[in-house]
């Protein structure tokens, strides 16, 4: 099986992921530059779920906003 070649240059990203990079060192422990909090926030924005399309108690959080 042949090897992957290395990608050149960088992938494009959305806006609002400008800057992001993770890695994760040799004790395992993932590595990056935005928060979680910020990813995951930024994941329930854009992402749909659809495991939680039918809930109703997560209408109510959107309905809210």
């Amino acid at each position: 099986m042949p090897k992957k070649k290395p990608q050149q240059g960088k992938p494009e990203v959305h806006e609002h992921l400008e800057g992001f990079d993770i890695k994760i060192n040799e004790f395992g422990e993932i590595i990056s530059t935005f928060k979680v909090d910020k990813l995951n926030d930024f994941l329930n924005e854009t992402v749909d779920d659809k495991k939680l399309r039918e809930r109703k108690d997560t209408e109510k959080i959107g309905e809210e906003e």
